[in-house]
C-alpha cells in the first residue's frame, strides 16, 4: 500500500491561488460510472493534470493532491479505476482494494481515462499531463504508448516489474514505445523497485527517443512525498519544485 488515511500531500511552493474543488461521478465510454474529484483555480489556468492514484485508489491524498495543483495554477482531476467492480462506494481504510486490482485490466482502464481526458479538454486546450503514484505512476508509463493529447508524464515511484492484465508486458517491457515526455521520480532506498530497474527504464525510454529525466533521492523510501513524513520533506519540496518545473517548459510558459 502506498499511503494511507493519515498521508497528506506536501505544501507546493509559491504563492498560493484560490481553487475550488467537488466531487464528480463520470461515465467510461464503456457505460460505467466511476468517482473523480475535481480542482480549479478560480482566476483561470495553463495548464492540467489527471492524477492517477496508488493501488488504493481514490482517496483523501489524491483529492487534497488536486486542490494543491490548483492553488499554485493547475487545475487537476483524480480518477478513481475501481468503479465497475467496487462501485461508488468510499476509498477508505475499510476498502478491501486487493480483490478489485485484481480485476481490473488496461483496457477498462483506458475506458476511465477516456472520459476522463474528455471531461478535462472538453472546451479547453491546455496542455494536459498524467500524474501517477505507485501502481498509478506504472499506469502513467503505459499510457505514454497511447495516442492521448498529452504533453507529458509524470510517474512517482512506478512499479516497474509487475504486468497489468491485457498489457503486452510490464511497465518497464513497453517503456520504449512512450512518445510523450516523462519526469520520473523515484525513492532511492524502495526495496519493491530496484536500483538496477530504474537504469533500465532511462535506457528504455533512451530507444523511446523521447525527453525524458528520472530523478533518485537519495536513501527515500517509497512514498517519501507525503507531508508527515518529515525527514524527506526537503526531497518532497525538491519533487514539487521539479513537477512545477517539468508542467511549465512543456506548457511553454
Amino acid at each position: 500500500m502506498c499511503y494511507d488515511n493519515n498521508a497528506r500531500p506536501p505544501e507546493p511552493p509559491g504563492e498560493r491561488r484560490n481553487a475550488t474543488g467537488r466531487e464528480l461521478v463520470l461515465t467510461a465510454t464503456d457505460g460505467i460510472p466511476f468517482n473523480a474529484y475535481l480542482a480549479e483555480p478560480t482566476d483561470g489556468f495553463d495548464a492540467q493534470v489527471l492524477i492517477y492514484p496508488d493501488i488504493r485508489g481514490l482517496h483523501q491524498f489524491y483529492k487534497e493532491l488536486a486542490l494543491r495543483f490548483a492553488e499554485v495554477g493547475v487545475r487537476a482531476l483524480a480518477l478513481d479505476y475501481f468503479g465497475r467492480t467496487a462501485g461508488l462506494t468510499a476509498r477508505d481504510d475499510e476498502f478491501d482494494f486487493m480483490p478489485h486490482v485484481q480485476q481490473m485490466t488496461m483496457p477498462t482502464f483506458y475506458a476511465d481515462v477516456d472520459a476522463a481526458l474528455a471531461h478535462l479538454q472538453n472546451g479547453s486546450a491546455a496542455p494536459t499531463f498524467i500524474v501517477g503514484f505507485c501502481r498509478g505512476g506504472s499506469l502513467a508509463l503505459y499510457t505514454g504508448s497511447q495516442k492521448y493529447k498529452l504533453a507529458g508524464l509524470i510517474p512517482f515511484y512506478a512499479g516497474l516489474a509487475r504486468q497489468i492484465p491485457g498489457a503486452d508486458g510490464t511497465a518497464l517491457e513497453e517503456a520504449h514505445k512512450i512518445h510523450y515526455p516523462v519526469l520520473g521520480l523515484f525513492g532511492g532506498d524502495d526495496p519493491g523497485i530496484p536500483h538496477e530497474q530504474i537504469v533500465q527504464l532511462d535506457g528504455e525510454l533512451d530507444k523511446a527517443n523521447v525527453e525524458h529525466k528520472i530523478v533518485i533521492y537519495e536513501n527515500a523510501p517509497h512514498s517519501f512525498f507525503d507531508r508527515k513524513q518529515t525527514e524527506w520533506a526537503e526531497a518532497s519540496a525538491n519533487a514539487w519544485e521539479r513537477v512545477l518545473g517539468f508542467i511549465k517548459r512543456e506548457t511553454g510558459d
